[in-house]
């Protein structure tokens, strides 16, 4: 695995936090993260076209953490009985280490396979053109350089193939601005420090999403990146953002 002082901090953190996690993460949100994920899943199944192709659709999940948006995608394909193979990569072992525990558990058609890997987003142990979709959820305001990892998320995926992020941010609306930051920058870290028994982690993470750029620059730097037909969509008030892009054919 590579990469430089910040990527180490992001992996040692999330170690440290991986138990409690997904506990935290549902409590926080209310549960609306579950919610933005279903969400997503329109713009990262396989369309009609994909389906019939002969291999499995192949889906990497970059920053996969603890697996909640593999097994979300899992489950989807497995419903409609498309076969899948589905790639979590993350930094940070603690965080595999729970999503390994989640696939073993959860049961899935033959045709329906998921796997987990530590590794750098700057610099994938995988071949150009290997994937039709990839998938980082909350994760992107965390990476050391983005453009890279823009940019390679572009080689690793198959013409055609799309990259899907979701991203929390910050609301629009003045008053409800206001209230969110009260919440991100006091309450969650409270509670978060109180029930992980790290305060520091909980200051970093709402952090990290204030310092996130806007929906317009961000896009404008997927398209610097080399991302086609850049798009975005905001759900509950702009709390979360969802950003598509292709790779040219």
């Amino acid at each position: 695995m590579s990469g430089g002082p910040q990527a180490e901090k992001i992996r040692t953190l999330f170690d440290t936090i991986a138990g409690d996690y997904d506990r935290l993460n549902h409590l926080l949100s209310l549960g609306i993260d579950r919610t933005w994920r279903k969400r997503a899943l329109k713009e990262i199944l396989p369309s009609t076209a994909d389906r019939v192709l002969d291999s499995p659709y192949a889906v990497l999940d970059v920053a996969c953490g603890t697996g909640d948006f593999s097994l979300e995608i899992a489950r989807a394909c497995d419903k409609r009985g498309v076969n899948c193979a589905i790639t979590g990569l993350d930094l940070s072992e603690g965080m595999l280490a729970v999503m390994r525990g989640k696939v073993a558990r959860a049961g899935f058609a033959e045709g329906v396979t998921i796997s987990a890997q530590q590794g750098n987003s700057e610099a994938m142990p995988f071949a150009d053109g290997t994937f039709d979709c990839v998938t980082i959820a909350f994760g992107i305001r965390n990476f050391e350089h983005r453009e890279r990892a823009l940019r390679e998320i572009l080689r690793v995926l198959k013409p055609g193939g799309r990259l899907v992020i979701l991203e929390l941010s910050v609301p629009a609306t003045p008053v409800l601005r206001t209230f969110y930051n009260l919440y991100f920058t006091h309450i969650l870290p409270l509670i978060g420090g109180w029930i992980s028994g790290d305060k520091a982690a909980y200051r970093y993470l709402p952090a990290s999403v204030l310092k996130f750029p806007g929906k317009e620059e961000w896009m404008g730097i997927m398209r610097s990146c080399g991302y086609a037909d850049v798009r975005h969509k905001a759900y509950t008030l702009g709390i979360c953002r969802q950003y598509v892009g292709y790779k040219e054919l």
